[in-house]
Order: C-alpha cells, then structure tokens, then sequence
C-alpha cells in the first residue's frame, strides 16, 4: 500500500515508518518536525489546509494514498497543559479523517489509548483482565480526547459505510533500549496505573499493519498490549495486593498481560513476538 504515516517523528512512529517499509509499503512520514528528504512532508495537521493538501500531492513524491495511518499526538497527559492537548489533538484527528474521507481513501489506522480504560485506576477497572467489553472511563483531558475521537470516528464510518476506520488501544510503548529499566519489581503500586502493561513498538507496528490488511468496512478499536508483563511478580501476588476485591475473570497464567489482547489475537490475526524477557 501507499500510506501516509502522521507522528513518522514519534516513539512509535519512527519504529512503524521503518517496520512498513521493510514489510514492502509506500510510506510517506507527515509530522511537525523532522529531517526534509525523501519520504518525509513535514506539516501542520491542526491546519486543516495543510493536511489536505498534503494528502492529495506532494509535488513529486506521491499523488495520493490508499491508507492513513494517524499517530500525530501530544502522547500522554501531563506533557502540555490541558487545553493546548485538547486544542492539538482533537482538531488534529478530526483534520486527518475528514480529510482522508474527502479524498477517497478508504482504509485509516490510528493510535487511540489505553487510558481510556480507566488509567490511573485509582477507581479499579470493574474486572481484570480489563478488555474492549466496558463503556470508556476517562480520567484525563488526553484521555477524554481518544474517548473523543472514537466516537468521531463511530458517526464518521455512519456516514461514510465504505470506510474503515481502526482504534488501537496501545499500551505504554517501549522499545529495547527501554529495557535496561525492567522488571519494575520494587513496588507493585508503581506500575499499577496500566495493569502492569507495555507494547513493544515492534509489535504495536505489527498490529497497525494487520489492521491494514484485514479490518473490514465499519469502525472497531482494540487493546493492543505485549504478552506479558513488566515485572516478574506473579499475577496473582500482584492482584491480591493492589486490587484484592476486583474479580478476576478466567486464568490469568503467571504473567500474561491483563490489557486482553484476545479480541485482537482473534480478529486481526495480532500475535506480539517481543517481550522485555527475551
């Protein structure tokens, strides 16, 4: 596919611009910052001008795609003020899609989060492992703007049945030089906030291109998280200290994540191969 890949700067958007170039894809990194040359539009996408422009043609390096893939984000809470994310991240999303749609392309993949689960879990998530099943729990301006952003993108594919548009719910995203840090063993409350979760980069590009190949027309998000966890602390040892009264609903094994990936594993064929273990 020709992909245009938002964020190309990023954490994870340098890793997923390198992994789908080497799966075989076109893909042209768009972001704020980055190094001019081939491959790279370097644009504003609160201005809706811009991003138009710059998905349409981009003088010789591309007339047109067949996919977005949007990651352009203030990335967590606490980075920026609350109104300087909501004012970069919500225009931004909405820029991309309405955009993309305008122009006939069919097919976009984009970063929503796992905070809308409910991170921190100051109020414990209702069971675990925590899944795509319960209505989303901001607890965050950031958050409440993925919360957003799904929802613009439910109508959008209402209006539009002929598009697909994918939430991925990644986790922390880590790659191997983060690493050296693990296992967070010391105290179980520190990593508590995400359920003791991560998602190698690598992966998380895996299950970008996955959700290229195979997500239908429509909308649907899934939980996109490592196998396992950051600790070696037994899941068990973990729960009955930080959240003894939250049900448990099948075995957990002794370490395998509690951000369920099975809705991914079963319908976008995701199966994370990097682990912090290895």
């Amino acid at each position: 596919m020709r992909i245009a890949l938002t964020g190309s700067s990023g954490k994870l958007g340098s890793v997923v611009l390198n992994e789908l170039r080497a799966a075989g894809h076109d893909v042209i990194g768009m972001d704020i910052v980055g190094q001019r040359g081939p491959g790279f539009v370097r644009v504003d996408l609160t201005d809706y001008g811009q991003v138009v422009d710059a998905l349409t043609a981009v003088n010789d390096q591309h007339d047109g795609f067949d996919a977005v893939v949007h990651l352009a984000a203030i990335p967590a809470p606490g980075i920026a003020p609350d109104i300087a994310t909501f004012h970069n991240n919500m225009p931004s999303t909405f820029n991309v899609f309405w955009a993309a749609i305008r122009l006939g392309i069919t097919r976009i993949v984009y970063a929503s989060s796992e905070t809308v689960l409910g991170l921190p879990f100051d109020v414990p998530p209702p069971y675990i492992p925590v899944d795509e099943e319960y209505p989303a729990r901001p607890e965050s301006v950031y958050s409440l703007v993925k919360h957003l952003e799904e929802q613009l993108a439910i109508e959008l594919v209402r209006w539009h049945p002929d598009v697909s548009i994918t939430a991925l719910r990644f986790s922390n995203v880590m790659v191997p030089e983060d690493y050296e840090a693990f296992p967070y063993d010391a105290d179980p409350r520190d990593r508590k906030w995400n359920l003791w979760g991560y998602i190698d980069a690598r992966d998380g590009a895996q299950a970008i291109e996955r959700a290229l190949q195979v997500a239908p027309p429509g909308f649907d998000r899934f939980i996109i998280a490592a196998a396992d966890t950051v600790t070696t602390r037994p899941n068990a040892e973990l729960l009955a200290e930080v959240f003894p009264d939250v049900p448990v609903h099948g075995d957990l094994g002794e370490h395998d994540t509690m951000l369920s990936i099975v809705k991914a594993r079963r319908l976008l064929g995701y199966d994370p191969q990097h682990s912090w273990r290895d």
